[in-house]
């Protein structure tokens, strides 16, 4: 497919986890700025919360608050004009799970540890039905050592925190099936995309052969890695794709649909707006660029979103 572009703001430092509002506005988190930001019409952008550290991905919860992965924060460098993570920052303040107040910019940190073990670097988030949450754990980069990340449960209240699945190597991207029987997950630095079997909210069915207990679904041939992903309504997945810059899309089966070429190496992040859910926005992080595109197919309408 060939994409025509809109773009919707610039300027940004390193965007990343798009969410749409009711009056057509959207947020994103600017990883490099430590922010929560509204895009508004013409590309105006406020800032609306300061959490520090990473925000990454980010979902609306049953209580209307904003729940964001914040990863603890990246080192940074710029390459061919662009940005770019580089490891973990020497002012890492720990990754967490927080909970933003859209209305007055109030940040409380939900969960730091899971039994026992600190998180490293939370990365992308999703909302089953219940009103639980699926979340990966990225973990972070060091000079000579990387941190095995994994795949989590939540609730909103704080009483619970599960590991689900670990290890994984740079888990990013993280979706629900439209019947909710599947959790999706895209791990970074292997290109690689996973289906987990879900028997009831928070439980998963692991399955041999890989040590993780998923279904293997795509790895594309020559170099790539995966960042976020969001779901059609259909139940394609739409990763996006670093190195390469732009959207593949996977069918449940494994089978590739498309891919959609972007002008940006770091295309991280694709969500779903409009009436009809057949816009695109998608994230140019290292560019600093929010685009839209019309999309082919319907997305899939997010639970509790305020969009909706």
């Amino acid at each position: 497919m060939n994409a025509v572009l809109d773009e919707v703001a610039s300027g940004l430092l390193f965007p990343e986890g798009p969410v749409m509002l009711p009056d057509g506005g959207m947020l994103v988190v600017e990883i490099a700025r430590g922010t929560i930001t509204r895009i508004g019409k013409g590309g105006k952008t406020t800032v609306l919360a300061t959490p520090g550290g990473g925000p990454n991905g980010a979902a609306f919860g049953p209580d209307g608050h904003l729940y964001v992965c914040n990863n603890g924060g990246f080192a940074w460098k710029t390459v061919d004009g662009g940005l770019r993570p580089a490891g973990q920052s020497d002012d890492y303040s720990g990754g967490r799970i927080e909970r933003v107040n859209i209305e007055t910019g109030k940040v409380e940190v939900i969960y730091t540890h899971c039994g026992g073990h600190p998180l490293k670097g939370p990365n992308d988030i999703v909302f089953d039905r219940s009103g639980g949450f699926y979340f990966t754990d990225h973990g972070k980069r060091r000079p000579r050592e990387v941190d095995l990340g994994g795949l989590y449960f939540a609730k909103t209240d704080g009483s619970l925190i599960r590991e689900l699945v670990q290890p994984m190597i740079m888990p990013n991207g993280v979706g629900l099936s439209p019947d909710e029987r599947t959790v999706y997950v895209a791990e970074t630095r292997t290109g690689h995309l996973w289906g987990f079997d879900i028997v009831e909210p928070g439980a998963l069915q692991r399955q041999p052969p890989h040590e993780n207990g998923g279904r293997h679904l795509f790895g594309p041939a020559g170099y790539t890695s995966f960042d976020s992903l969001a779901v059609e309504q259909d139940g394609n997945i739409c990763v996006a794709a670093l190195v390469l810059g732009g959207i593949h899309v996977i069918a449940p089966d494994g089978s590739v649909v498309d891919f959609i070429a972007m002008p940006d190496p770091y295309c991280t992040n694709i969500c779903f707006g409009g009436s009809d859910m057949r816009t695109a926005f998608i994230t140019l992080s290292s560019t600093g660029r929010v685009v839209s595109m019309p999309w082919p197919r319907a997305g899939l309408r997010l639970n509790f979103d305020p969009a909706g």
